[in-house]
């Protein structure tokens, strides 16, 4: 592993430990170099992803641009913040095993959408008006109105 503050490509492991979540392993690592300290994550990957975008161009898979756009739909909800973790590792775990490499921007987008769902409806929203490319306000009040059981309408 590089170090950070020099470059050194020669750092040392001082400790290893289960991160909180569970799924990752915490790694506090020292260069001899510069004697800088750093922590360092290690997750298990299944496989390669490659997401195919809507307009055929392929990128990369990246954990951190999801974990990145759930965090910012979840941005001050009472939600956990494990229970968030939980849900991208859940996501993760369903992608790579698919039995796929290529997976299709729209899936991804539908997961995440039906994990949302269930664990926050104001999140959901929140997602859904980037996902499904919102331009008005009644787009907003559409999908809502999709949302709500059918109601009397009041006298």
């Amino acid at each position: 592993m590089r170090c950070p503050f020099c470059g050194n490509i020669d750092t040392q492991v001082k400790d290893s430990r289960p991160a909180e979540d569970h799924v990752s392993i915490r790694r506090r690592r020292f260069c001899p170099a510069c004697g800088g300290r750093f922590t360092t994550y290690e997750r298990v990957q299944l496989r390669d992803l490659v997401v195919v975008k809507t307009n055929g161009r392929r990128e990369d898979f990246d954990r951190d641009k999801l974990e990145r756009s759930i965090r910012i739909s979840m941005q001050k909800r009472p939600v956990d913040p494990e229970r968030i973790d939980q849900m991208i590792s859940g996501i993760v775990r369903r992608l790579e095993s698919m039995g796929e490499t290529d997976i299709p921007s729209k899936t991804i987008g539908e997961i995440v959408m039906e994990a949302l769902a269930r664990i926050d409806t104001v999140a959901y929203v929140r997602f859904a008006s980037v996902y499904k490319n919102f331009q008005a306000a009644d787009d907003f009040d559409k999908f809502v109105s999709e949302l709500r059981p059918d109601t009397p309408p009041e006298e």
